[in-house]
Parts: C-alpha cells; sequence; structure tokens
C-alpha cells in the first residue's frame, strides 16, 4: 500500500514559532509512483526525520523529487529552516501539483502557507483562501486542521485587533476532541484574547490549560512558549501617576483600577475613562496633552504658563496663546463634560470631579512617541511597513516615518530591500506591549 504524506500543523501564538509536523497515512486517491516504482519509502524516511527534528536528513531524502508530498515536505522543511520565501514557494507547487481530486491534500498545504505568511508577518495574505481551505478540511472530515486553520484566522485577527471577531470566530471550536498540541494552540489564543481584554483570571485559566495540554504534546518549544505567554501577567504593565508620585503596576492591577470609581486618564490608548464612559481623544493630541496635565496635578490647579508649555510645546506665552488656551479648554469641557469639570482659577485651572473618588493617569513604563510601532515590533518578529500598516490601522507613509525615526534613533533596524525590506527591534526590558496593541479594552 503506498502511503500519501498528511500535513499536521502546529502553530503557537505569542513569538510565532512555527513547527510542522508530518504523519504518514493512506492516500485520498490512487498513488504516487515514478516509472511505475512507487515512492512512499523514501517520503515515508524523510516524515520520521522530520519528526525527530533531523531537518538536513529530511530534505537529503528528497532533495531531487518534485511530486506533490515530497514538494510539500521540502517546504515544510525550509520553514523550519527559516527561509520562509522558498517555503512558500515549495508549497505553492504542492499545492498544484496534487491533483483535482485530492482537495484536501491541497486544503493541507493551503493551511501551511497561511500560517508562514502569518509568522513572517505577511498580513495582506488572503484571508479567503485559508478560510476556503478550512471549509474543505471539515467537508473532508479533517478536524483536527480544520481547527488548525481557524486558529490560524483567529491568530490574524487578534494580532490586528479584531478581538470581537476573534472571540466570535474561536467561540464555534470545541477543543475537547483535538490531540494535546491543538487543544494547547487553542488555550494559547483564548489566553490571548482575554490578556488584551484584560481579564486576567479568564487568561490565567487558559494559560493552565495549556500549559498541561503542551505536557501531554510533550513539545519542549510549546511548553517554552507557554511559560513565555504567562510572563505578561507577572510583569510591569504601566505607571501609575497620582498626587506626584509614581508607581509601577501588573496587568491585574491595571484591570482593578479600570474596575473602581476611579477617573483614570489613560496615556496608553489615550483615553479618559470612568465606571460604564470612555471618551476617547486619540485624535485630539492638545486636548489629551491637557487633561493629562490637569489629572497629574489634581487636586491642585495647573498654571496658564504649564499648560501651553504642554499642549502647544511653546516656550513662551503670549496673548495669543493664551485665547487659544482658552479656545482649547472650552472644547476639552464638552468632550469630558460628562466625567468632570475644568474650573478656572486666578493662575489657571484644574479638575472638578463629579462622582469619581480620585483621579490618576495610567501611563507607559517607558514614553515612547512611536509607542506602537515599537509595541508589535517587541514580539522579536520582522515585520514589513505594510503589515505594520495594517495592524496599526494607520497610512502607510505615517508607518514609515515612524520607522525611519525609530531607526535613526537606534530602536529599529531594518533588512532586505524592496518588497522584503523587513524591520526589527529587540525587545525593550518592561515594554507595554499588551496595553499599546491595537484593539478595544474593557468599557470601549
Amino acid at each position: 500500500m503506498v502511503l500519501l504524506l498528511q500535513l499536521s500543523v502546529v502553530y503557537h501564538c505569542g513569538c510565532d514559532v512555527l513547527i510542522l509536523k508530518l504523519k504518514a497515512g493512506e492516500p485520498e486517491h490512487g498513488s504516487y509512483k515514478c516509472d511505475g516504482i512507487a515512492m512512499d519509502s523514501l517520503i515515508n524516511a524523510a516524515a520520521r526525520a522530520l519528526a525527530a527534528g533531523d531537518l538536513l536528513g529530511a530534505l537529503k531524502r528528497v532533495a531531487l523529487r518534485d511530486d506533490a508530498p515530497a514538494l510539500a515536505l521540502r517546504g515544510i522543511v525550509m520553514a523550519q529552516l527559516g527561509d520562509f520565501v522558498r517555503a512558500k514557494a515549495l508549497l505553492k507547487s504542492a499545492a498544484r501539483a496534487f491533483g483535482p481530486r485530492e482537495a484536501m491534500a491541497r486544503a493541507r498545504c493551503i493551511v501551511a502557507e497561511a500560517e508562514i505568511a502569518l509568522v513572517s508577518r505577511d498580513l495582506s495574505w488572503p484571508a479567503r483562501s485559508l478560510d476556503a481551505a478550512r471549509a474543505t478540511l471539515e467537508a473532508h472530515g479533517d478536524a483536527v486542521n480544520a481547527a488548525h486553520a481557524r486558529n490560524l484566522e483567529v491568530r490574524r485577527l487578534l494580532l490586528i485587533g479584531r478581538l470581537d471577531e476573534a472571540e466570535s470566530m474561536l467561540a464555534a471550536l470545541d477543543p475537547t476532541p483535538l490531540p494535546p498540541a491543538s487543544r494547547a494552540a487553542h488555550a494559547l489564543v483564548v489566553a490571548g484574547i482575554a490578556i488584551r481584554r484584560l481579564d486576567t483570571k479568564a487568561a490565567r485559566a487558559a494559560l493552565v490549560r495549556a500549559g498541561q495540554a503542551a505536557l501531554q504534546a510533550d513539545i519542549p518549544v510549546l511548553m517554552a512558549e507557554v511559560e513565555s505567554a504567562s510572563l505578561v501577567l507577572s510583569t510591569t504593565a504601566a505607571r501609575l501617576i497620582a498626587g506626584g508620585e509614581e508607581r509601577s503596576l501588573l496587568l491585574a492591577d491595571v484591570e482593578a483600577l479600570l474596575a473602581s470609581d476611579t477617573l483614570v486618564v489613560d496615556a496608553c490608548r489615550h483615553v479618559v475613562r470612568a465606571p460604564g464612559s470612555t471618551v476617547s481623544l486619540a485624535r485630539r493630541p492638545v486636548l489629551f496633552a491637557l487633561v493629562r496635565t490637569l489629572a497629574e496635578a489634581w487636586p491642585a490647579d495647573v498654571p496658564r504658563s504649564t499648560l501651553i508649555a504642554r499642549a502647544f510645546r511653546g516656550k513662551y506665552a503670549d496673548e495669543s496663546h493664551r485665547a487659544r488656551l482658552r479656545v482649547e479648554i472650552g472644547r476639552l469641557r464638552a468632550e469630558v463634560g460628562m466625567l468632570a469639570d475644568i474650573g478656572a482659577t486666578k493662575r489657571g485651572f484644574a479638575l472638578e470631579l463629579r462622582q469619581q473618588s480620585r483621579v490618576v493617569v495610567l501611563a507607559p513604563p517607558f514614553e515612547e512617541q512611536h509607542a506602537g510601532v515599537l509595541a508589535l515590533l517587541a514580539d522579536g518578529e520582522a515585520w514589513s511597513s505594510s503589515a505594520l500598516a495594517i495592524a496599526l490601522d494607520a497610512s502607510p507613509r505615517t508607518v514609515q516615518r515612524a520607522l525611519d525615526q525609530l531607526a535613526t534613533a537606534g530602536k529599529a533596524q531594518s533588512f532586505g530591500r524592496g518588497r522584503s525590506l523587513r524591520w526589527m527591534t529587540p525587545p525593550v526590558p518592561g515594554f507595554p506591549t499588551i496595553l499599546l496593541l491595537p484593539g478595544p479594552l474593557p468599557s470601549e
């Protein structure tokens, strides 16, 4: 009996480590032969070598073959070796080489190609192709790879901050019948959504499930990924500024703060929060600078000269600056009027609370002009400027200017040319990646 290579892809969310495992199975239709000679023995040997971690041994057995299973296996090897461009080309060739009656084999190649695209941060890869491949796998009863394809779709939505869609898609998947590695991948995605939602209790529970499943799967890199994801909960996420003092906050502390009756001026998302209400000033930088300055000084007032310096960056205040300040304060009153009032004093202005007990500023551990770009680059993967623009929902030109400024400051570096140009940066210790990543937080 001739055996056909089956693809089983396990994807780890977080640092996006690609692990492609192979197993042998029965062919969907027909057999693969070369001049009438069955070619299953080399395929099986290569698959076993790859499963054992012998990449070069697997590649040596199929390097000169161009039949569909060999092309797929070569693509997997090249992906594990880090040559994503060559891997995608081989998998595309394998998908074309599989006959029209072997829809499931082609769908598996498409899922593997989609995973490589996600790992290499190619967010422009057509999501419809992955959705169609998932439907094909479900129709043919391949529940494991269909679940993996759904996990990839959810991971992409999570990466670009579309949490509602990610949760809706994930809710349709029951991980109970899946093998341990797939259950671990599912739990990691659930934990990722919970962390972005600042639901630390649900995140811890999901990480516990992921750790147990990873232990059953006995995949060291998967266990390491679960451990790495768990560190987010014990790492400084933000600074609390109140009454002229600062202190560090963990993610659970931020969750508790946002659930309290405190008026929070969130410098991570540029919003003003109160229980049950949120006012976004993300596109009003002058107004946010004013409200942050007033919040940092509360309950005291702030001199007009200080407000002008912080909001308008002017060294000297003349009558035109003071007139503009009055206009901007009026606009700020209109924006945050339901949460707080802004009263005039002899020397400036002060925040006046309505129902809240106090005012605090929630700030990143490190102030950075292009914090959103750095938050995405901090995952250690190589990003294209177009992928960053998609994830941040910003124009490519804006993102490119930010990258150029970060490169000049030595905070980002590029490699490659043209369409292959990618950007990376070493992780910044204590950088609040979760709070700065795109997507809604509670009460938004």
